[in-house]
């Protein structure tokens, strides 16, 4: 996959010292999920779903989560059209490609619910009318962290409609040298050039649900689900959704790895990403971590093959 590894390339260059993180957010895309990244402030969130947009061309808005947002700001709505007397849709920045929603922990739970439908079904329903969104239909949500003034945690409704919950975080030595230089061009000056077609997109989308995936792997996936709804570790496990989701995600990695079919391995790698923020332990462990803690436990030797 050339054209896939040319796109990497050119990311990796934009977000320095991010190979991992731009990859998951890239599988993240083809397997038509959405995006959650939990991260201070100055971390690259916004150049990375600028980046993101750039390479595949894709209609790219941005909206600034708020405590007075409303969600008729997220959705838009009808107004009364003067010329014609009648009520016309006026579209919400929701209806774009990829939707940057900024901060989204700081909006109420109201307005943040305004997102759920757009993101399991691709449309949004004003004065009881459906609005269909524009397709692909990607959000890249960002969320400060829950212990900063003025926050409101996501409900587990809304964590579960987004396929992974990713941290930049700070860039090692020689990154952040790099990007402490006078002379160096930031990511948001980079200029990102398209890559790959709208169609190219949705090619590569359809062609992650036909990865090969043998019973063994399947094997695999439901005994790590099983190990997250033991009620001696976790007052929340993986729902059947998130079930699907690492078997789609983990199709869309094993394509970035350049193979048909799906080992292990791929269920591994994205694994951390997907349970993270799903997870709930009963003692003082972060979701990632124990997630971390579950691939050890669970063994993998019978289905490694």
């Amino acid at each position: 996959m050339q054209a896939i590894n040319a796109i990497i390339t050119q990311l990796n260059q934009v977000i320095l010292g991010k190979e991992r993180q731009v990859s998951l957010a890239l599988a993240c895309l083809l397997a038509k999920g959405h995006l959650l990244l939990e991260d201070l402030p100055g971390m690259g969130k916004t150049t990375l779903a600028q980046a993101l947009a750039g390479v595949f061309d894709l209609q790219f808005r941005r909206l600034q989560f708020t405590s007075d947002l409303l969600p008729s700001d997220v959705t838009g709505g009808n107004v009364l059209d003067l010329k014609s007397s009648q009520m016309t849709l006026l579209p919400g920045p929701v209806f774009t490609q990829l939707l940057l929603a900024d901060e989204l922990n700081r909006a109420s739970p109201k307005a943040q619910s305004a997102l759920l439908e757009a993101m399991e079904e691709g449309q949004v329903s004003i004065d009881g009318q459906s609005h269909a969104l524009p397709e692909p239909f990607f959000v890249i949500a960002t969320q400060n962290p829950q212990q900063q003034l003025g926050t409101h945690p996501l409900p587990e409704s809304q964590l579960d409609r987004f396929l992974f919950c990713i941290s930049l975080g700070y860039p090692d030595p020689k990154r952040e040298r790099e990007l402490l230089r006078p002379d160096h061009v930031s990511g948001r000056n980079h200029a990102v050039q398209p890559m790959a077609s709208l169609s190219q997109l949705r090619q590569w989308q359809a062609q992650v649900q036909g990865q090969q995936l043998a019973e063994p792997v399947l094997d695999y996936i439901q005994a790590l689900l099983a190990a997250t709804r033991d009620p001696s570790q976790f007052r929340l496990g993986l729902s059947p959704r998130a079930g699907q989701a690492l078997v789609r995600v983990a199709q869309a990695w094993s394509m970035l790895a350049g193979r048909e079919f799906v080992v292990v391995d791929d269920v591994q790698q994205v694994f951390v990403a997907l349970a993270s923020h799903r997870l709930q332990p009963i003692n003082s462990q972060s979701g990632a971590f124990a997630a971390q803690q579950l691939l050890q436990q669970v063994p993998s030797e019978p289905w490694a093959q």
